[in-house]
């Protein structure tokens, strides 16, 4: 999951290079909408943000720039212009838009003009007064206690099995059932990442090779029986470099047969792996911080993932 980090538009003002207070080059109050986008859609990438952030967040700015006229100077928009647009948009534009583009517009909105008010642009900030609106995307499937043991027992057998043994069901479930890594992740580790005798006990080391990123990484425990099976695993395979060196439609494959052969009616995958272990450690009442560590999670990521998985225990037994 690409995904738009919506809650990250908040912080763009206040980076190094762009502090409170200090007026971008070359923008003035009177300086027309549409050359303001492109000014804040530079800033943007000078922050550090992706290219699909600030193209997603960018072409918010412009469709308003289209209904207001992009010669329009930013410090003559006010409130009702904005929430004009925002009612044009859900209710007369005649296009579709979802509870979740409503709420990324929303927050294109604000972010854009706090830059501009922060930076002293413009006297006031026009979007201040507007509501914003948090969605929340459907909540994930999830592998109760005994559907998870049917998998990992199903995945044994095969470990086990008569003259043809395959560890590799085991060793890739049981991993992302006890680790919750992301399906990203799961690919990009490498034999090396994997430590057995370390003086803290087995570990897993997620790596990000992407600076921007390096908050992500994290050392993960790792259980005797999945050390085991490892083991077990690699003379069968001899991987040389990656761990699991498949595509991730081979893996995905994978993960659907065993939940085939576990009698699961649900579609077994890398997402549903994650948010089970994840599920699990919040309804053990591990500290909320803790799990959102092990995930590889930021604060602002968290705000939502803590939402569903709190709502996901409200509706799983005691």
């Amino acid at each position: 999951m690409a995904h738009t980090p919506l809650d990250d538009l908040p912080l763009f003002s206040t980076g190094e290079d762009q502090a409170p207070g200090r007026r971008p080059r070359q923008l003035r109050g009177d300086t027309g909408l549409s050359a303001v986008i492109v000014a804040w859609g530079e800033a943007l990438g000078a922050a550090g943000r992706s290219e699909h952030t600030v193209k997603a967040f960018t072409a918010d700015l412009r469709l308003l720039a289209g209904r207001l006229g992009g010669g329009m100077s930013v410090q003559a928009i006010a409130t009702h212009d904005l929430k004009n647009f925002l009612d044009w948009m859900l209710n007369r534009r005649g296009v579709p838009c979802s509870p979740k583009t409503y709420s990324r517009r929303v927050t294109s909105l604000k972010a854009f003009f706090r830059w501009l008010n922060e930076a002293g642009v413009i006297p006031a900030d026009p979007a201040a007064p507007i509501a914003q609106q948090t969605v929340l995307s459907p909540l994930p499937d999830v592998l109760t206690d005994d559907e998870s043991e049917a998998v990992l027992e199903r995945a044994q057998a095969m470990r086990r099995g008569g003259d043809t043994p395959d560890a590799r069901p085991f060793t890739l479930t049981h991993l992302l059932l006890n680790t919750g890594i992301k399906k990203g992740e799961c690919l990009a580790i490498h034999l090396n990442h994997v430590e057995l005798r370390g003086v803290e006990g087995p570990l897993l080391y997620i790596r990000y090779p992407d600076a921007r990123k390096r908050y992500k990484e994290r050392k993960l425990a790792l259980e005797p029986a999945w050390v085991a099976a490892f083991e077990e695993y690699r003379r069968q395979y001899a991987p040389t470099a990656k761990l699991f060196p498949w595509s991730p439609r081979r893996l995905e494959y994978l993960l659907e047969e065993l939940g085939n052969l576990a009698g699961l009616e649900k579609h077994l995958s890398f997402d549903m792996c994650r948010w089970s272990f994840a599920l699990r450690r919040f309804r053990s009442g591990m500290e909320h911080d803790r799990i959102r560590q092990l995930l590889g999670l930021s604060k602002i990521q968290w705000r939502e993932v803590g939402a569903k998985l709190e709502a996901l225990a409200s509706r799983m037994p005691a």
